[in-house]
């Protein structure tokens, strides 16, 4: 199965809420919600990283809204508004790393250092989620996979239970790009873990090279789920 536009950015997302997660203790960059787990964990056990999980969710929040009047203004002068996106998160993913291997290692999350960081890579992955949700709507989610296994769990219990052959392909269809979006991620995931052990902040270099990729790949490279 040829690699998609949605595939190249699963991949980018598990590899950046992983990398950020190790190098600035615990922070979500693109699962935001899962920063209210952290949060509690960070008042309650006494750790750092407080203030950046406070900040991480209007900061993705705000980021959404300028981003929405921005696709407005692009789409009136003609411009493609997702390689407008693409390319924005591309330039904020280059910002992160930089920030990352100048500033870092982080001794404490709630640094100044470590919190411009880190919502700098907030921001990147807000822009990913808001160019999905827009322009994307018809293909697996490229950030939380949660929704997207549940569907999958779904689909496998209705080919089980048997049902006509053409509703039995779409279904099939669509199931194999659900698993390979949540592959992808997984992907992202562990390669993050692996190059973070060995190389440290130096591993946030990767993301801006996917931003890049995923920027340049043509739209058409993004087919919609079967129905």
């Amino acid at each position: 199965m040829r690699i998609s536009l949605p595939d190249v950015l699963s991949a980018n997302a598990g590899y950046v809420d992983t990398a950020g997660f190790l190098a600035l203790n615990g922070l979500f960059t693109s699962h935001v919600t899962g920063n209210f787990v952290t949060l509690g964990s960070s008042l309650v056990l006494g750790t750092s990283g407080a203030v950046a999980k406070v900040l991480a969710l209007p900061v993705f929040c705000l980021t959404v809204f300028l981003l929405r009047l921005l696709g407005q203004r692009h789409k009136r002068a003609g411009h493609s508004a997702l390689r407008t996106l693409l390319t924005l998160q591309f330039t904020l993913l280059v910002a992160g790393a930089a920030l990352a291997i100048w500033l870092g290692p982080f001794a404490s999350a709630d640094q100044l250092p470590a919190i411009v960081t880190g919502m700098t890579l907030v921001a990147a992955m807000a822009t990913q989620n808001a160019a999905h949700r827009l322009h994307l709507p018809g293909t697996p989610p490229s950030t939380v996979m949660t929704l997207t296994t549940t569907q999958i769990m779904l689909d496998v219990g209705e080919l089980v239970h048997g049902m006509p052959s053409e509703a039995a392909a779409a279904i099939r269809g669509r199931l194999k790009r659900l698993t390979l979006s949540v592959v992808m991620f997984a992907l992202g995931c562990a390669l993050a873990a692996l190059v973070y052990a060995q190389l440290g902040m130096w591993c946030f270099l990767l993301p801006p090279v996917l931003g890049l990729t995923a920027a340049r790949l043509p739209e058409s490279l993004a087919p919609e789920l079967p129905r």
